[in-house]
């Protein structure tokens, strides 16, 4: 690659190389690394541009500015360029020459020069989380007598009461959709990750429903849709779309002054007037600044604010539930790793975005094509421009409801793979972010929150990304089919006592094979239906078997099944595997338990797979009673009185 064009990348933190999954270097084509670059605003488009690019950065090193945001760990300082006033949280101000290492955690403000920065004192480690067991639960796919064509927060409220005492449960994300037709299946390609889904409304518990008289209430009632094989969402929305404009009438109408909440609710508005893509809008409508945005008024802005209300009052009695239990993590939601770039974070944070990009992620064992997930990405310099404002107040929006929090692709905290238009997702490159910010800022305000975060940090990542979490006491993941022993030649299974301490474990997730999925090889037999693998299929079977027949051993070694153990035996030994590890949380899936072979999500696939709409074979009533439950709740909840 030309040295000025690998120079210019550097700087902006575009990386030019990186090691794939099987810790070998690739390069990466000028031409990816010059269309990331121009996905920053940075011209690498011909020599001559790149030499303007590169002469602008020297320049704004040798005036020696800084950044418009630092980042500070508590009990440290920082040396600055000359006198400065730092102006606290709390409003008080000191004159300093250098950033004190006395300041209190927080948000504030140091005006040096002509430079206005944001100031950010975060902790140098959170709490040491509890040592509990809990459940994942794909809430989805969780439905009860009382659903409405899926799980809803109704179903997790009373899901805590009937599974065995868990510490924690995991969901999968509850990001807000974009309300219109049809509806995206996936719960990681948001519209937003500030707000709530409002299909998990569960309409019988909205407080308006019990005003309700008895003919609107039947009415509201006729409306719920039958249960169907693949959960349809679109069906969901239209059934609990006709019931709340039923009760809406009914609703206290309440002022807010929650800007961030009325910005999303006339998004929604406007998208059901001119569609869901707002890069497909009229031009007037395409900035949330412009004026024909602030002149537009509608009910709708209203009713959409109301629907995020009753979210927030649903999942606070799921809260309340927890905490009632003495559930000590309680409800964990999953954070996506980024949004729509069509729906309502791509319009209302357009600014701070990378417009054009998909993030992904390179080829891996399990994704051997690489993935382009479609998603947008933060801008690192934006961000650092705008004082983290956007995210931070993500993290603030989802920590009102949440005991704590997986980041799924926590290495995007460090780097992301950007896709750049008109490229595959192996064109891509990695973009690097300042992690003491990103991961500092999460610890600031789950601190806050008095909540627990935990790094989903699987697939090709750096060392960095798993020491990080552990210096922060943060959890890291350590997945069965993953956790292998770098010390046997073989690559078997990492012995039990040896996992390590600050980790959530689980046998698979929800881009993983089952359980009983894992023991069949249904892993190899749907990818090479589909067309998945990028090998030959019998050499997959082979890789397979191996698998299988290690896990087999590790088992084995731990006295935990004999030669004639059956598969529904085999994964029970597998929940009393993890039971014996040293790790912080232990989880596990109802997909393990009950023995369903189809994992939630097949990564790489479209309309080929019914990703994320397949709901458990086993209704709510019927979980508290399976035999199957009750074994692994007393295996992992035997752990957790022991320890």
């Amino acid at each position: 690659m030309d040295a000025d064009l690998a120079a210019l990348a550097t700087a902006h933190g575009v990386a030019t190389w990186y090691e794939d999954w099987h810790r070998e270097r690739k390069d990466v084509s000028a031409e990816s690394v010059a269309g990331v670059l121009g996905l920053l605003g940075v011209d690498a488009t011909t020599p001559a541009a790149i030499s303007t690019e590169l002469a602008a950065v020297r320049e704004r090193e040798r005036l020696g500015r800084m950044p418009g945001t630092v980042v500070v760990r508590q009990g440290s300082g920082r040396d600055l360029p000359g006198p400065a006033t730092i102006e606290l949280e709390d409003g008080t101000t000191r004159e300093v020459r250098e950033v004190p290492d006395d300041l209190p955690l927080g948000w504030h403000r140091l005006d040096i020069g002509d430079q206005r920065v944001t100031l950010v004192v975060v902790p140098t480690e959170l709490p040491e989380p509890p040592q509990t067991w809990g459940w994942m639960l794909q809430l989805y796919a969780l439905h009860s007598a009382r659903s409405w064509g899926m799980g809803d927060l109704g179903d997790l409220r009373e899901f805590l009461g009937v599974s065995g005492s868990p510490g924690l449960v995991l969901l999968n994300p509850l990001h807000a959709i974009t309300p219109t037709l049809p509806v995206p299946a996936s719960p990681y390609s948001p519209s937003s990750r500030r707000f709530v889904n409002p299909l998990y409304l569960r309409i019988e518990d909205i407080p308006e429903y019990g005003r309700a008289d008895a003919g609107t209430r039947a009415m509201i009632d006729a409306l719920r849709p039958p249960k169907t094989d693949l959960i349809d969402y679109s069906a969901v929305w239209k059934a609990k779309l006709q019931a709340l404009e039923l009760l809406w009438p009914l609703a206290e109408k309440a002022d807010t002054e929650d800007e961030g909440l009325l910005d999303f609710a006339r998004f929604c508005a406007l998208a059901e007037v001119h569609g869901p893509n707002w890069q497909q809008w009229p031009d007037e409508f395409r900035r949330p600044d412009s004026p024909a945005v602030r002149a537009f008024t509608s009910e709708r802005i209203a009713f959409h604010a109301w629907l995020q209300t009753l979210l927030l009052q649903q999942l606070e009695a799921a809260n309340e539930e927890a905490r009632r239990r003495g559930m000590p993590a309680g409800v964990v939601h999953d954070l996506a790793v980024g949004i729509d770039p069509s729906g309502a974070d791509g319009w209302l944070l357009q600014d701070v975005l990378a417009a054009g990009v998909h993030a992904g992620a390179p080829p891996d064992a399990f994704n051997q094509l690489g993935q382009d997930w479609g998603l947008a990405a933060w801008r690192p310099d934006r961000l650092i421009e705008t004082g983290y404002a956007a995210y931070r107040d993500m993290l603030r929006r989802i920590f009102r409801y949440a005991g704590g929090l997986r980041v799924d692709h926590v290495a995007g905290l460090w780097r992301l793979w950007w896709v750049p238009p008109g490229m595959g997702a192996d064109g891509g490159t990695y973009v690097h972010y300042d992690p003491d910010a990103m991961l500092g800022i999460l610890a600031l305000e789950a601190h806050r929150a008095g909540a627990v975060v935990i790094g989903e940090d699987l697939g090709t990542v750096l060392p960095e990304v798993t020491e990080g979490l552990e210096r922060m006491n943060m959890l890291g993941s350590a997945v069965l089919w993953f956790t292998r022993d770098d010390d046997d030649p073989d690559g078997g299974y990492l012995p039990a006592g040896k996992y390590p301490r600050n980790a959530l474990a689980s046998i698979s997730t929800h881009d993983l094979p089952t359980a009983a999925g894992f023991l069949a090889g249904e892993q190899v037999k749907v990818r090479a239906e589909l067309g998945q693998l990028a090998g030959p299929v019998e050499q997959e079977r082979k890789n397979a078997d191996k698998d299988r027949a290690q896990l087999l051993a590790a088992l084995r070694a731990e006295g935990l099944i004999t030669a004639t153990s059956t598969d529904a035996e085999i994964i029970v030994a597998m929940h009393e595997f993890l039971a014996r590890t040293p790790c912080r949380f232990v989880t596990a899936s109802l997909y393990d338990v009950l023995g369903e072979l189809d994992q939630p999500n097949l990564p790489g696939t479209m309309d080929e797979y019914p990703n994320w709409r397949m709901p458990l074979r086993t209704g709510l009533e019927k979980i508290a009673e399976d035999p199957r439950v009750q074994a692994v709740a007393k295996v992992l909840g035997e752990r957790k009185a022991s320890r």
